[in-house]
């Protein structure tokens, strides 16, 4: 009985947005008192990862070139920092903050036009402010389409170029789209003698190109991008589920065979969620749509009772119940076919076959119109709706199969402590080719998604948050993986620059854009190696993913949480509420 009761928010939350009409698109990110002046911003979630207020003394909304190059001669010349917000801000790391109450925030909002479609080259340019969703489309209308993209067409082109955003494919250039960038504009600092700002036209074979295609925001103020297109074509989508017997081997395999292939693990199920998905002649017959139902307008109403229930389970629900509700999700995508429709109204079954831009990306929460904020994007920080983390790093491909088996024997261990990751979907494996960007993936890997709860109590503990903070550790240390540059807590971010290569050249290209540190902050100096580190060690600090644990304070020993070494990763130090028993020393 209990269990159905937990499960009754989740069926309101999934089902009713089949019948919304309208919704209330997201907050702007930047917010100031007074005109354009004491400003903060945020990200579109309401919170960094260390929950700290962002703020600035002013903020800058250009709307031309001309505008954006003067926004960063100002700056410059009264040597303050600045940082670059988006339309939404999806990044979970503090990479728009600028440090301090006496910064600048440069917003793209209204640097959002197509500059030029060149059809008979196959190139478009677009202002750095476009958000994803207006890109495909202006390239389909004029019969182009930009090969890869993230799943969530609600962020802009520069956002998603500054933090290595990608879709899955090894095939051809790979998933990433700063790999079909050709050519941008930055506005950067000058000194006096230049009018303090100057734009840097670069183009294919220009060496800088491959620092700034992956730049963190940290070069400039990326203007005018130029991206090379295809033909427009059409797609052929297929959801299969199996169990994961073999899940190790097809790891490594599965991103060869379909061109824009990916996977789902279901830990506590067992299952495998494989997405078939492949290019096809454009006169296939077939109008898909992907409508993804988790990026849809939800009502406010559900949201708010389905976090309260998901707040009484972490809190008291014992893991048959809490596995019990994390069943319900999965098997409601499953059953509306994960929002997609053969012909844009109704699925009538696999496979779905739809032309690039109505396939490769959804977001449709952030396109209807105000309704007074009675359905939002399930994130909407207006609403005491759910909260949650994000992480995301990459394996090289070549060792992904030995970090799933390990990850299985952890998931082994106790299957039951994997549910949370089940009632969001699982861990979503994407594939991404090695990029020639120096802070782009260095070699072809797969890309692990994993999102899971957060309270909103600062240093509440999770029940089994010991096994993801292990399998996350696991994944950073012994098998190497990179961090997501827009998502995170911040200890993955620790020693991060290191694993790439050409960072080094990066911070060359850095030093000469922006001798004075204009664009630097106090976040990208830790994420860089340049000065300090991104863990802040304190009480508690393990718990909120801001370090790694190394004594029982940075846990939460009152609630019963202590630091203990890893089940499988040895080496890992996490926050576990098994109790002490004997000398600590003969364990750790």
């Amino acid at each position: 009985m209990r269990g159905l009761l937990v499960i009754l928010p989740l069926v309101v939350l999934l089902v009713g947005p089949l019948r919304l009409v309208g919704a209330s698109p997201p907050p702007q990110p930047v917010a100031c008192t007074s005109g354009t002046s004491d400003c903060t911003v945020t990200n579109v979630y309401g919170s960094f990862p260390d929950r700290t207020i962002c703020r600035a003394a002013n903020a800058s909304f250009p709307r031309t070139e001309q505008e954006l190059v003067a926004a960063v001669a100002a700056a410059a010349a009264a040597k303050r920092k600045v940082k670059v917000a988006t339309r939404h801000s999806h990044s979970f790391p503090k990479l728009a903050c600028p440090g301090g109450r006496d910064g600048t925030i440069i917003s793209t909002r209204f640097l959002n036009r197509t500059v030029s479609v060149d059809a008979g080259r196959r190139r478009m340019t677009v202002e750095s402010g476009m958000v994803l969703r207006d890109l495909v489309r202006a390239a389909a209308a004029a019969g182009l389409a930009l090969p890869h993209s993230p799943y969530w067409y609600g962020i802009t082109i520069g956002g998603l170029l500054a933090t290595g955003a990608h879709g899955s494919s090894l095939w051809g250039k790979g998933s990433a789209v700063h790999e079909y960038v050709v050519g941008l504009r930055i506005v950067t600092p000058a000194p006096e003698s230049q009018g303090f700002a100057v734009v840097r036209e670069l183009v294919a074979g220009d060496p800088d190109l491959d620092a700034a295609k992956v730049s963190l925001g940290v070069l400039g103020v990326i203007s005018h991008v130029t991206l090379e297109l295809q033909p427009q074509f059409k797609r052929s989508v297929r959801f299969v589920t199996r169990d994961d017997s073999d899940f190790a081997e097809k790891v490594a395999v599965w991103g060869g065979l379909h061109e824009f292939g990916d996977m789902a693990w279901l830990p506590r199920q067992g299952k495998l969620i494989y997405r078939e998905d492949d290019r096809v002649d454009v006169s296939m017959t077939g109008n898909g749509l992907n409508d993804y139902l988790g990026f849809r307008a939800q009502p406010t109403l559900g949201l708010i009772t389905a976090r309260a229930a998901e707040e009484r389970l972490e809190k008291n629900g014992t893991d048959i119940a809490r596995c019990l509700a994390a069943r319900v999700p999965a098997a409601l995508f499953e059953l509306q076919a994960y929002g997609f429709t053969n012909d844009g109204v109704f699925f009538t079954g696999w496979p779905v076959v739809g032309f690039q831009h109505r396939i490769q990306a959804s977001g449709t929460c952030i396109s209807s119109p105000e309704d007074g904020l009675l359905s939002s994007c399930t994130w909407d920080p207006r609403i005491r709706g759910p909260f949650f983390y994000n992480s995301g790093f990459s394996i090289a491909l070549s060792k992904a199969p030995a970090f799933v088996a390990d990850m299985m024997r952890l998931r082994d261990l106790n299957p039951r402590a994997f549910c949370d990751m089940d009632a969001k979907l699982g861990i979503l494996m994407r594939y991404v080719k090695a990029s020639s960007a120096y802070l782009g993936k260095p070699e072809d890997c797969v890309d692990f998604d994993v999102t899971y709860y957060r309270s909103y109590t600062d240093g509440e503990p999770r029940p089994h948050s010991d096994m993801f903070d292990e399998l996350e550790q696991m994944a950073l240390r012994k098998y190497g993986a990179i961090p997501h540059w827009g998502k995170n807590r911040n200890f993955a971010f620790d020693g991060a620059v290191a694993k790439y290569p050409n960072s080094g050249e990066f911070l060359k290209v850095k030093d000469r854009y922006d001798p004075d540190g204009i664009f630097s902050s106090e976040w990208s100096d830790q994420v860089l190696g340049i000065k300090g580190s991104p863990n802040i060690v304190d009480v508690r600090c393990a718990i909120e993913g801001l370090c790694v644990c190394s004594d029982d304070s940075h846990c939460s020993p009152e609630q019963g949480y202590f630091c203990r070494p890893g089940k499988v990763f040895k080496e890992a130090m996490v926050c576990s509420d098994e109790k002490p028993t004997g000398d600590r020393r003969d364990e750790l």
